[in-house]
């Protein structure tokens, strides 16, 4: 049982590892051409997926911190949806800032997780592609759901563009190709973990 346990943690500390080398290097945004495709979900989703929910939705928080970390010590013009300790013309985060950098980030985690358990049992086949699919898009509905709650006007008047618009172009295109990484990983990690336990 102590093995077990031990095991989980080295595991988790890898992929916490893992996360923040991500989220502090270029090495978490795949760039093709026009499309900036974010990795740092990639963790997550293993994480929930090899270790179980509650494991993902922690390393779903540290991809919250990191988030939130960045956005107020290495600030974009949009950084106020992810922190409420940076203003830019004008515009300054606020509580709900966090709301947005963690909640997301930690439903990811559990999400992907949760739905991978339930599906494995009698529906192994989907398992991994819906818990791919699902963790992706709990993160970026999540995120683009509370800047159109809480900062849509600021948004749109610092990108100079509507949110909806935005979807329709790069963010909806970057959205669909991380989805897809998300799935082809989660496919890639199941076909692992039906040969082991931990």
């Amino acid at each position: 049982m102590r093995n077990k346990k031990t095991k989980k943690m080295v595991l988790f500390s890898m992929l916490l590892a893992i996360e923040v080398v991500l989220s502090f290097t270029p090495l978490g945004f795949l760039r093709i051409g026009f499309l900036s495709i974010t990795m740092l979900h990639i963790p997550v989703i293993v994480c929930a997926m090899a270790l179980g929910k509650r494991y993902g939705a922690a390393l779903g928080f540290v991809m919250g911190f990191c988030s939130f970390y960045n956005a107020t010590f290495s600030p974009t013009i949009t950084s106020f949806c992810f922190t409420p300790f940076f203003s830019m013309g004008g515009v300054q985060g606020s509580w709900t800032s966090l709301l947005i950098a963690f909640i997301p980030r930690i439903a990811l985690g559990y999400g992907s997780g949760w739905i991978y358990e339930k599906l494995t049992v009698k529906h192994e086949a989907i398992a991994p592609v819906a818990s791919g699919l699902s963790g992706a898009l709990i993160n970026t509905v999540g995120v683009l759901g509370g800047i159109w709650i809480f900062f849509k006007e600021p948004y749109e008047a610092v990108l100079g563009n509507t949110i909806v618009a935005l979807l329709m172009t790069t963010v909806g295109v970057n959205s669909i190709a991380e989805i897809i990484v998300g799935v082809i990983v989660a496919m890639a990690v199941h076909a692992v973990l039906k040969h082991k336990t931990l």
